[in-house]
Parts: C-alpha cells; structure tokens; sequence
C-alpha cells in the first residue's frame, strides 16, 4: 500500500550553482527559495566550488547546503563527487545556473535524477554576445540530458534559440523578479556618508568586473562633473571585485575622491538604494538584471546601456533613459537631465516602479518556477499519480 499522498515529504529541488556569494544571480536564488509556498518543494543548495557567509540569507528551515570544491580545469572528479551526491539526496529535480553547472546535467541523468532544468541568466564574462564555439557546442551536446532551458530575458531566449539551436519546445522564458515590499520608494535611510540634502546621488550595485564596465560609468561621471560644475553630484558604486585598484586609480586621476564612494559590498542593499537619486548601469552585457528592477522597485530613475534584455525591462523615455555601451559621453548626456529637472527623475522612478509590480514580481516568478516544477514532475517521476501540484 502507498504512502498517502498528504503524508509524503514534498519533493526536493536540489539547486546546483557555481560559487554562493554576493551577486545578483545568487540573491535571486536566496530569494525563491526563502519565498516559495511552504509545503511546495524542499530544496537544497549545491555549489560546485564554495560558499560564503552569503549562505547565511537563506532562512527557510531544512536547506542543506554542500559544497564540493571543484578545482581549476576540468575537475572530473567532481562529477563523481556530483553522481554520489544525488544519489544520497534523491532529489525529483536539479536545477543547474549558468554555463559553470550545465554539464552536470548529465551527471544528473546518470543518477537517476527525473527532472533537470537549466537557467540562463546571463552569458559568461569572457563571452559577453555568447559566440564562444566551444562553449555552444557544449549546450548543444547537453541538451538531451535537459528538460527544461530557462532563458530570464527575451534576449536571451532568442539567443538560444537561433545562436545556440536549442529546440523552441525546450525554451522557457521566465522573467525575474524582485520583492516590491523590501524594495520600495525612499523613505528612512541610514544616513549614509554620501547623503545630503544638496546631493544628487548616481549609484550602482554590481560587482567591479569588465562584465559590468564601471570605467565607463566613472569616466560619465567626471564628464558629468564638467557639464554641470555648480550641481553637487555624488556617485556611489557598491560591491567589490578585481578592478577596484584600477577604479580607484581612475577616480584619483580625474580629481574625484571627495565625490565618489566605493562602498563595498553591502548585504543592505534595500536602503542602501533608497539613498541614492538615480541608478546607472553601465554593463556590456546582462540578462534581465536583479539590481536593475530592484532600482525600479525602489522608485529609481534609470541610466543603463542597452544590452541583453534591458531594452525589455527599461522603457525608453519613460522609466529612464538607455545608452550605447562603452559611451561615457552619452551615458553622461543621459544622466543630466534628471539633475536638471528632479520632477523627471521622479515621473520615470514611478513609471519604474509600476512597471515592475505589472511584470516582473516575485510572486509571479515563484509562480512560474513552481508551475514548471509541477509539470516536469507530474510528466517525469515514477511518482506521478501521488503528487499533487504546488500551483493548485
């Protein structure tokens, strides 16, 4: 006689990510695990290579968390390690991020493992436009091992889809979201150095990297300086990464150091945004990026380039205003309007804000992941007729 199906244990979602730190991708994951309807899915963390103690956010009850120390190069051992891993946890689904995990799929398949789903959040550093051959044949390699491709941006839908060739009956577009109750309208903030009542603050989150191109946003910035020499103008840049002694050396050799803030990584990140007076992004390339509609969320005017799935998130002329990549002179043009005129900074800070209560929620996110899971699982596990889906 079976187990009745309102005894059993909900099903386990093992999460497989490269490196648990700070970063958009991983605050997302925190996010839909904390977040997702008890009594759905259980979950677990697996992080190829070590976590940090960015570990501490999850708060949901029961998350186990491994990390298997994959070394530099191929690390074959790491999918044996991998292969024992699930076959002592049994998940129904593994859930793999990025092109560091995706091969795992496979080891997944091995295992036993019915369900396996792979986001796309954004394309790797050192092929930012996605044309690495050796790195497409690799998804296409492991596209049969995959269920479920999950693309956060049209984008980069359409980059798997026509780029890649992966098949369009495995393509899932799910949109990020954001919480819209952390991140909100400014209010109380903690008074922070950069604060005055006189200031107009340009801030950015993001980790310093060539991914995100901060020169460009620092070079804007002094430009923006010379254009309006009587507007006192701050510009904040939050996280850390390998390229702050270069910025700094940047902002030291424009005269900048009693304008510009390098804060650090900040686990505060909700205030921190309430701080500022405008969010510029400076990225070459994206998917639909987590700070970027937390700004939204927040109320922020935008000044981003226009790469990836931006374009899709950030209407032009009325959330905010988009720019070329690697174009100080235009991302500085862009930004000094909304210096000049603080009722447009706040007409596009709430078309923002409304823009992403209507698409990009977390409860509409968590929806979709859940649905997924549903289906795949319901079509998949041995199991299928005890289950009773999350989404009714």
């Amino acid at each position: 006689m079976g187990v009745p199906a309102s005894l059993q244990q909900p099903q386990l979602v093992a999460h497989l990510i490269y490196r648990l730190d700070i970063g958009g991708l991983e605050t997302l994951l925190v996010d839909t695990i904390n977040r997702m309807p008890p009594g759905c899915y259980r979950h677990a963390v697996i992080c190829l290579t070590d976590y940090t103690d960015f570990a501490q956010r999850i708060t949901r009850p029961g998350v186990e968390l491994f990390a298997l120390h994959k070394p530099a190069g191929l690390g074959l051992g790491t999918h044996t390690d991998m292969f024992r891993l699930l076959r002592r946890l049994r998940p129904a689904v593994l859930h793999t991020y990025n092109l560091g995990t995706i091969e795992y799929a496979a080891t997944a398949w091995a295992a036993g493992v019915p369900v396996r789903v792979h986001a796309e959040h954004g394309r790797d550093a050192r092929d930012p436009q996605g044309v690495n051959p050796k790195h497409n044949l690799l998804r296409r390699l492991v596209t049969p091992f995959i269920d479920r491709y999950v693309p956060v941006s049209r984008d980069l839908r359409s980059w798997l889809e026509r780029g890649v060739r992966i098949p369009a009956h495995k393509l899932q577009l799910i949109d990020n979201g954001v919480d819209t109750e952390r991140f909100r309208a400014a209010g109380a903030t903690n008074g922070e150095p950069w604060q005055d009542r006189e200031s107009f603050v340009i801030g950015t989150v993001g980790r310093l990297q060539d991914v995100k191109d901060q020169f460009t946003l620092v070079e804007a910035f002094a430009q923006l300086c010379q254009l309006l020499p009587d507007e006192r103008l701050r510009l904040v840049l939050v996280g850390d990464g390998p390229l702050r002694l270069q910025l700094e050396a940047q902002v030291a050799q424009n005269g900048l150091q009693d304008s510009v803030w390098f804060a650090g990584p900040r686990s505060d990140v909700a205030p921190v945004m309430r701080s500022f007076s405008l969010f510029a992004l400076s990225s070459i390339a994206e998917g639909t990026p987590v700070t970027l509609l937390e700004a939204m969320a927040s109320e922020l005017p935008v000044v981003s380039t226009a790469v990836g799935g931006i374009p899709d998130l950030v209407e032009h002329g009325v959330a905010g205003t988009l720019v070329p990549a690697a174009d100080p002179r235009a991302m500085a043009a862009a930004i000094a309007p909304y210096v000049r005129d603080r009722a447009l900074a706040r007409r596009h800070g709430a078309a923002g804000r409304a823009r992403v209560e209507q698409q990009y929620s977390m409860q509409a996110m968590l929806a979709a992941y859940v649905a997924l899971y549903d289906e795949l699982c319901q079509t998949k596990t041995t199991r299928k007729k005890a289950i009773t889906p999350c989404a009714e």
